[in-house]
């Protein structure tokens, strides 16, 4: 089969801006993938899940170059500091210079990894994302997040840095876990909780279809979460403002990948019960309809995703929530609901009142 280019967008931010394809075979398409390599030398960065599955067919897309690879053990607990330099050491070895590209094979985990090791290598490389899980394809491979995590907060070690482009092959899902389907379909629901309510009723009725994996389906959930993605990344690069909203359920959610052990509850996991607390604690707040937060609930069950969180307890939740980056001048900084559609970043909350709410729901 053929590659199929299903659709084409742009983050634009000017010189920095870059392009995301979606399609299928997009993995093959050596010209396309090539067109963003400006030398010879890529390193491709992977792990031990999807090395075996798709390494050799990159590899062989790009036949010409000098294609170098170096691959991560796979999971949340591994994106750290130590596990970050053996990209070093593997770019080092093959004595790559700062023409080279960093391409980063697989989800969440191996593309803010490469992008921080293409931000630091020779103080800045290019580098592409090949996003292989729907939790990559929609959100961390877009927007020039990149980190590690440290034992006390996570994703507090980083850099802002762009790809040069972002290629998203669909059939890469087909050997997605379920599990880990449902958590990118997190992030999904996310985009029509801050902004578009339209996308949120779209995926009320097309939920089943999305986690058949139908193509169709698939391809049009990719498509409006990059484009709503890129729209705030275009207008706040940064997170000085507006980029905040798309941390919803991130604060609860963070504190519930620490708290538990990062890997127990993967990162989508953790987004969907968190994007069910701050429906809750909005509502509680009166802010929010108690139908629209039953909405919320039904829909992030319906990805086959947690809606409450694990017993941690108030006082450890509130300890792992104050190690957060949206905390400023020691306050904690919240995404809440006025409704679906309609977020706000806000400090403006009794701390009694999410003391209370974190008493029910994590005690």
């Amino acid at each position: 089969m053929a590659s199929t280019l299903l659709a084409s967008l742009t983050v634009d931010l000017g010189e920095r801006g870059y392009p995301i394809h979606i399609g299928q075979q997009l993995l093959d398409d050596g010209e396309l993938i090539r067109s963003f390599i400006p030398s010879s030398q890529v390193m491709i960065v992977t792990n031990e899940t999807v090395g075996p599955l798709y390494l050799e067919r990159l590899r062989a897309a790009l036949s010409g170059q000098q294609v170098e690879s170096v691959v991560l053990p796979d999971g949340e607990q591994y994106k750290n500091l130590e596990i970050l330099n053996r990209i070093f050491d593997a770019l080092l070895e093959r004595r790559f210079d700062r023409g080279c590209t960093l391409a980063a094979l697989g989800g969440g985990v191996v593309g803010d990894m490469t992008g921080f090791a293409a931000a630091c290598y020779q103080r800045g490389v290019n580098f592409i994302q090949v996003p292989t899980t729907l939790l990559s394809q929609v959100d961390s491979s877009v927007g020039g997040k990149t980190g590690v995590n440290h034992p006390l907060g996570k994703n507090m070690i980083g850099a802002f840095y762009q790809p040069k482009a972002v290629i998203i092959d669909i059939d890469t899902l087909n050997t997605l876990p379920d599990r880990e389907l449902s958590a990118g379909l997190a992030e999904v629901i996310k985009y029509g909780l801050i902004n578009d309510p339209e996308f949120f009723r779209w995926l009320e009725q097309n939920m089943e279809s999305l986690r058949r994996r139908e193509p169709g389906a698939l391809a049009h959930a990719i498509e409006r979460s990059c484009a709503d993605k890129a729209a705030i990344v275009a207008e706040d690069e940064r997170e000085a403002g507006r980029r905040a909203l798309l941390n919803l359920g991130h604060t609860f959610g963070h504190a519930i990948e620490t708290g538990m052990g990062y890997g127990q509850w993967l990162h989508g996991e953790a987004v969907g019960a968190g994007m069910c607390m701050a429906a809750r604690f909005s509502h509680l707040l009166g802010w929010m309809k108690e139908d629209e937060v039953a909405r919320v609930e039904r829909l992030v069950a319906a990805a086959g995703l947690p809606t409450a969180p694990p017993k941690l307890g108030a006082e450890r939740f509130e300890a792992l929530m104050a190690v957060d980056k949206k905390v400023q001048g020691g306050r904690l900084r919240l995404v809440l609901l006025h409704g679906i559609g309609k977020a706000e970043v806000t400090a403006d909350f009794p701390p009694d009142a999410l003391h209370q709410f974190l008493q029910e729901a994590a005690a």
